[in-house]
C-alpha cells in the first residue's frame, strides 16, 4: 500500500503492484531498476544508516530532488534542496520569450559535513555561476542519519562554473569539488564553503576524449574521480594526492543493461555499506520514461580498483540485497489528497509557481489552482503541477471539481513534456465540454511549435456537475531515441470515479533524449479570457497497469 505524504499527513492508500525494484522488507535479492523513474545525474552517499540521492531538475520548481532509502534499493523523495529556482526571472515562466526550458539544474552535487551537521548542496547553472544551498542535518550524524526538518537556505555564489561538480569533505573537512568537461579540474574551497581558495587542472584525456560528471571520493586514503564518457562508459581516476597525478582506468564501457532498448549503464556514483560493501548507481536512458537509476556491486582490487560485480558481460538484472533491514520507505504508487501543510515532494512545479496563485485547501484536502496565466499556451501557462511516471506502465488519475472555472479556462490532467497531449476540461460560457488535445510541441530552441490540436471532444457535462476524473495512460518502456517504436499514451474521463472512457486515439510519445526530461503526468488549469477562475485537485492516484 502507499500513501503520499504531505509531510504532516498521511492519505489513505489502496492495494497497488509492487514494480521491479520495489520490494518487501528483508529479501534476499533486488530487481534492476532499482527505481522506474526519471531520477538522472544521481549522486549518492550514506549518512549513518540513511543513503541519501540527489538529481537533476531542469527547470522544474522546486529543483534538486533529495530521496532516500535504507537499503539502496527502495527510495523515496524527503526534500529538495533548491526550494525556488534562484537563477533569474526566466524561471517564474514570464512569458512565451521569458522562460527557462532545458536549463537549469543538471549534475550538480549533494554530501554531508559532520562537523557543522549541515548538508550542501552545488550547482552549475547555464554554464555560468554555481550556486551553494545549505540546510542543516537536525543532527543526521549523531542520530543515524536521519533529518527531521530539512531548511534549506542559500549559502553562496560562486561566479564560476563548477560543470558537473562532484562534491569531497576530506577527512580533516576540507572541501574539494571535482568538475569540468574533458579538462577535469580539482577546487578547494574555503573553511565554510563560500569562495574558492584554489583550482588546478588534474586531467585531461590523451585522445581528448569527452567525460564529465566527476564524482569525488576518498577511500581507505586513496583519491578517486569518476568520470563519465556520455552515454556509454564510466572511468575512474586514481590518486593519493587530490591535485594528482593520477592514473586512469576504464570501470564500464558500452555494458548491455537489464533493460531492453534503454541505454548503456553510466554517470552516477559509489556509496559504501556501514559493512563495507561498495556499490555503483547509475542510470540507464529509458526513453521516453526518461534516465533511470540502476545498482551493482563493486569489488576492489588489491591495489585499490574498483570492479563491477557482472552477469557474464552484462549488467545484471538480479543481485543479492545490499542491506537487510526492517526500516522501510513508501513505495512510490498510491493516492495524494493533498492533506497538511504543504505539497509532498513527489511534486514540481513547471519552472517556479506563482504562489499567490495556488494553496493547499485544508479540511480534507485538496490544492486548488486558481488560473495565473491568460494565455493559449501550456507551455506558457504558469503553475502547472507535475509527477513523474513509474515505469513500465502506469496511470495517473486526478480527481478535479470544476464548478468554479471561468469562460474561456481551460484545465485537465497533461502528458508533459516537449511533445506533449492532454485531456482538460474547456469552459465556455456556460458549457464545459471535455476534450482530448494533442500535439504540443516546443521546436529545437524550446520556443512553442504549436499549441496543440482538439482531436476528440466528448460529451458537454450537465449544469452542475462539480467532481470529474482525468485520466493519462502511459507506457514508458524503453523506446531507445533512433528507433522507430514508439510507446502511446491512452486519455480517459469519468463522472462517478468508477467507470472511465477512453477518448481520442493513443498518443505517440517522442523518444528523443534532447529535452532530457522524461514525460510526466500534470495537472494545470489556465484562463484564455480574464483570471478569476480557478479548480480543485482533490487526489491523485498512481498505480501500475
Amino acid at each position: 500500500m502507499r500513501a503520499f505524504r504531505s509531510r504532516d499527513a498521511l492519505a489513505i492508500s489502496s492495494p497497488a503492484p509492487i514494480p521491479d525494484g520495489i520490494l518487501a522488507p528483508r529479501a534476499t535479492t533486488f530487481t534492476n531498476p532499482v527505481l522506474w523513474e526519471d531520477h538522472p545525474d544521481l549522486d549518492v552517499f550514506r549518512v549513518g544508516d540513511v543513503f541519501y540521492y540527489s538529481s537533476s531538475s531542469f527547470a522544474f520548481s522546486p529543483g534538486a530532488p533529495v530521496l532516500k532509502s535504507y537499503d539502496l534499493v527502495n527510495w523515496t523523495p524527503v526534500s529538495h534542496s533548491v526550494p525556488t529556482l534562484n537563477f533569474g526571472n526566466k524561471y517564474s515562466l514570464n512569458s512565451a520569450t521569458d522562460r527557462a526550458y532545458v536549463k537549469g539544474i543538471w549534475a550538480s552535487t549533494l554530501r554531508y559535513r559532520e562537523s557543522n551537521d549541515q548538508f550542501y548542496w552545488l550547482g552549475c547553472v547555464e554554464s555560468g555561476n554555481t550556486y551553494i544551498w545549505t540546510a542543516a542535518g537536525t543532527g543526521a550524524g549523531k542520530n543515524g542519519g536521519e533529518v527531521t526538518n530539512w531548511n534549506w537556505t542559500p549559502k553562496a555564489t560562486i561566479n564560476k562554473c563548477y560543470y558537473d561538480s562532484g562534491l569531497l569533505i576530506d577527512d580533516d573537512d576540507t572541501m574539494y569539488v571535482a568538475y569540468g568537461n574533458t579538462k577535469i579540474q580539482v577546487a578547494q574551497l574555503n573553511s565554510d564553503g563560500t569562495a574558492e581558495v584554489k583550482s588546478q587542472q588534474v586531467y585531461t584525456p590523451s585522445d581528448s576524449t569527452y567525460v564529465e560528471g566527476a564524482r569525488m571520493y576518498k577511500i581507505n586514503g586513496t583519491y578517486y574521480i569518476f568520470l563519465t564518457k556520455p552515454a556509454s562508459a564510466e572511468w575512474v581516476l586514481k590518486s593519493k594526492s587530490p591535485w594528482g597525478p593520477y592514473e586512469m582506468k576504464v570501470l564500464v564501457d558500452s555494458i548491455a543493461g537489464p533493460l531492453p532498448n534503454a541505454g548503456y549503464s553510466h554517470q552516477g556514483g559509489i556509496v559504501g555499506t556501514k559493512d563495507n560493501k561498495w556499490y555503483y548507481v547509475a542510470f540507464m536512458d529509458a526513453y521516453p520514461g526518461g534516465r533511470i537509476p540502476v545498482a551493482a556491486p563493486l569489488t576492489w582490487t588489491s591495489d585499490g580498483w574498483p570492479q563491477l560485480v557482472k552477469d557474464g558481460s552484462a549488467w545484471g538484472k538480479t543481485y543479492p540485497m545490499p542491506v537487510q533491514t526492517s526500516k522501510t520507505v513508501s513505495p512510490p504508487v498510491g493516492t495524494d489528497n493533498f492533506q497538511g501543510t504543504s505539497l509532498s515532494h513527489e511534486w514540481e512545479w513547471n519552472h517556479n509557481p506563482d504562489n499567490s496563485k495556488w494553496k493547499l485547501a485544508g479540511g480534507s484536502g485538496g490544492v486548488i489552482l486558481q488560473a495565473a496565466t491568460v494565455t493559449n499556451d501550456l507551455f506558457t501557462a504558469r503553475n502547472t503541477l507535475t509527477h513523474r511516471i513509474i515505469g513500465p506502465k502506469s496511470h495517473g488519475t486526478f480527481r478535479i471539481d470544476i464548478s468554479q472555472m471561468k469562460d474561456g479556462d481551460r484545465a485537465g490532467a497533461v502528458l508533459f513534456r516537449d511533445v506533449a497531449a492532454y485531456i482538460g476540461i474547456y469552459k465556455d460560457a456556460s458549457s464545459a465540454k471535455i476534450v482530448m488535445v494533442n500535439n504540443l510541441s516546443l521546436d529545437s530552441s524550446w520556443a512553442t511549435k504549436s499549441t496543440g490540436t482538439v482531436a476528440a471532444t466528448g460529451p458537454t457535462l450537465a449544469a452542475g456537475t462539480t467532481d470529474i476524473w482525468l485520466r493519462v495512460q502511459a507506457d514508458i518502456t524503453p523506446a531507445f531515441s533512433g528507433t522507430t517504436a514508439q510507446r502511446t499514451t491512452t486519455f480517459w474521463y469519468s463522472t462517478d470515479g468508477q467507470t472511465f472512457t477512453q477518448l481520442g486515439s493513443a498518443f505517440p510519445m517522442t523518444n528523443a533524449w534532447q529535452f532530457f526530461t522524461g514525460y510526466r503526468y500534470g495537472v494545470f488549469n489556465h484562463a484564455t479570457k480574464a483570471l478569476g477562475g480557478q479548480v480543485t485537485v482533490k487526489s491523485f492516484t498512481m498505480q501500475l497497469v
